[in-house]
């Protein structure tokens, strides 16, 4: 996925109005934050008939000051959009990243604006965060899954 996409991942798609305190990096047990989400076609609004799944797993790192994640996704019906080089493969690959605050830039029309890293934490928090996968058959996104802690 290029920067763009990622971003609108972790940034844009995420966040849906959220207000509250910051996170902080650990959880009440002291382990590190780990989130996880299972993707798929019904789980887009609205829901979409696909052969796609997907996961998505993260961690937040020890001093809150960045997100590392793997996302896997396979069978989509529709090519991942061109442009996007870290994706193995048109309907089925794995990426890794880490993003930082340096790496959101939006959008502000939902109340996210650049380098706003705590808020997007705030939003994980507050459960209303999620992934997903955009294909050239479903444009708005083949797969989605809400983003929840993993125990």
């Amino acid at each position: 996925m290029t920067r763009a996409g990622i971003i609108w991942l972790l940034a844009g798609l995420l966040v849906v109005g959220t207000v509250g305190a910051p996170v902080s990096a650990d959880d009440k047990d002291g382990n590190d934050r780990t989130l996880r989400a299972t993707l798929k076609g019904f789980e887009e609004p609205p829901s979409v008939s696909s052969t796609g799944r997907g996961t998505f797993r993260a961690t937040i790192s020890e001093d809150g000051t960045a997100l590392s994640y793997t996302i896997s996704y396979e069978d989509l019906e529709g090519d991942v959009p061109e442009g996007t080089p870290a994706c193995p493969g048109p309907r089925a690959g794995t990426v890794s990243r880490t993003v930082t605050g340096a790496d959101i830039v939006g959008p502000a029309g939902q109340g996210l604006t650049t380098g706003e890293f705590a808020e997007l934490l705030r939003a994980i928090d507050k459960n209303v965060t999620y992934a997903n996968v955009h294909s050239s058959k479903h444009t708005g996104g083949e797969i989605r899954g809400q983003i929840e802690r993993e125990d």
